[in-house]
């Protein structure tokens, strides 16, 4: 199921039981984030907060908040689909030889460029359109911590484009404000919209037009998250995910488009040079994110629907509703992994680990020291440069088992032969290194040791019980013996 629209995602929620309408008034300055805190570590429903204090739009929290909601949102029943859809799309089975061969590649490439998306003239997200006194005082963005440099919009699309080659990014960038005209631009260094930032102040080219979209349909929310390889646009990814090309439509004073079906849109800029303290923020790490110098947006126009909804995340100590939408990056993107690196079987990013501080691999070892080989690539690869740690086991243990990973770790490891320590990149709110953005990483290799990676001893079989007195105690005991 494609969904066309934000609102055509809650009502499909609501349809399935998975959303709770709140009509008793609430405060957007921390009531909203403890609510949402408290049902979405319950595994509870996605939000609709009816009656926010001093504000006539409601607020949705929560959409995302569980394994079944985020398949929902991607319309699919496991989200394994995915990845497994998009490698056989860009991978055929057999390299094309001949030209016959190239010939039946083109159906799927055709099929790939259907999910263009699709300039129209205009959308629902101009129902509305105010340039001559924009002002953010009419949305209800939470202040989610009570230590919160102030409220903070943390589910926006941020559109921006490269200025050497014109081509779109969108990124999620926390925007905290700061009054009814600006806010903060929380472009980490090692991000798409922050290299655009830097080209255009190293140009000299002048401010640069950024467009805000707040509340779409999933696919598209979804898709500013993604670690998509620079120039890969990100709509249409998010048109390959909803089946159909996404809508864009104009801004009215920038020089960008965004996404026609939207709730509500901010344009402004930002300028070369000019930077605020942004921060503290309540992060996904759990931990207050440091107060920092961040370049500043400049809202030049808001545009809306009439009725719209205003959609946010809160972020604190995992688990989260974030830690369903990297499950979900992380399965999508695992095929894509597997072609870089095909000795990967599976892998996990617990949430307690926040994505990029805990990466579990599991490998087909054929050859000494693959296991090293395969954390030096890992850190090599985009994003995941940025992973702190990351453990390596054998095909037979089942990364999204902590306990039986932790088993293996803590057994299976001498320190000084299997524990691999580099110096690299670190993300940016990783308030453990000892300098901004770059610290040591580890790499801790718990598979069964050979005699060619220097192990003497003979390693010992795991205790498990013969398969002909298992099937004799299901068939006299049942299944658990008894």
């Amino acid at each position: 199921m494609a969904f066309k629209d934000l609102g055509s995602y809650i009502a499909e929620l609501e349809k399935r039981g998975l959303l709770k309408r709140i009509k008793t008034e609430v405060d957007a300055n921390l009531e909203i984030t403890e609510i949402s805190d408290r049902v979405v570590k319950a595994g509870g429903p996605a939000l609709l907060f009816e009656n926010v204090k001093n504000y006539t739009m409601p607020v949705a929290t929560n959409l995302f908040g569980t394994l079944e909601r985020m398949e929902l949102a991607l319309g699919v029943t496991d989200l394994d689909q995915i990845g497994d859809e998009l490698l056989a799309i860009i991978q055929p089975d057999e390299m094309p030889a001949t030209f016959l061969d190239k010939i039946k590649t083109l159906p799927k490439l055709a099929r790939l460029s259907s999910f263009l998306p699709r300039n129209v003239k205009t959308g629902p997200c101009k129902e509305v359109i105010n340039k001559n006194n924009p002002s953010l005082a009419n949305i209800p963005v939470l202040k989610c911590w009570p230590d919160d440099g102030g409220p903070f919009i943390t589910l926006p699309l941020v559109f921006t484009k490269d200025p050497e080659t014109g081509r779109r990014n969108v990124g999620m960038y926390r925007m905290q404000v700061y009054d009814e005209i600006t806010t903060g631009m929380h472009w980490h260094i090692h991000k798409d919209g922050a290299e655009h930032y830097r080209r255009r102040q190293d140009q000299n080219r002048g401010r640069m037009d950024v467009a805000v979209a707040v509340g779409a349909d999933p696919a598209v929310i979804f898709s500013a998250t993604a670690p998509l390889p620079a120039g890969i646009d990100e709509m249409l990814f998010a048109g390959f995910l909803r089946k159909e090309p996404v809508e864009m439509v104009k801004c009215e004073t920038v020089d960008l488009e965004v996404p026609a079906q939207a709730e509500i849109i901010l344009e402004g800029y930002v300028e070369p040079g000019e930077t605020r303290l942004e921060g503290p923020f309540g992060d996904h790490t759990g931990y207050y994110s440091l107060a920092d110098m961040y370049p500043v947006f400049h809202l030049t126009c808001v545009t809306h629907r009439k009725a719209p909804v205003y959609p946010a995340t809160i972020v604190g100590r995992p688990p989260m509703e974030d830690a369903f939408i990297g499950k979900a990056t992380e399965r999508i993107f695992l095929p894509l992994l597997k072609l870089q690196l095909p000795e990967v079987l599976d892998i996990n990013m617990p949430p307690e680990g926040v994505f990029h501080n805990c990466v579990i691999v599991s490998i087909k070892k054929r050859y000494p020291g693959q296991a090293k080989k395969v954390m030096a690539a890992l850190w090599g690869m985009g994003l995941m440069m940025l992973a702190k740690l990351i453990i390596v086991v054998d095909e037979d243990v089942d990364v999204q088992n902590l306990s039986e990973v932790m088993w293996r770790v803590f057994n299976n490891i001498d320190a000084k032969r299997d524990v691999m320590m580099v110096d690299g990149p670190l993300d940016a709110l990783d308030h453990s290194s000892p300098m901004p953005h770059l610290g040591s990483k580890m790499g801790i290799d718990a598979t069964r040791k050979w005699a060619a990676e220097g192990h003497a001893r003979e390693w010992p079989e795991d205790i498990i019980m013969s398969e002909e007195v298992k099937k004799l105690v299901d068939a006299k005991w049942g299944k658990y013996g008894i």
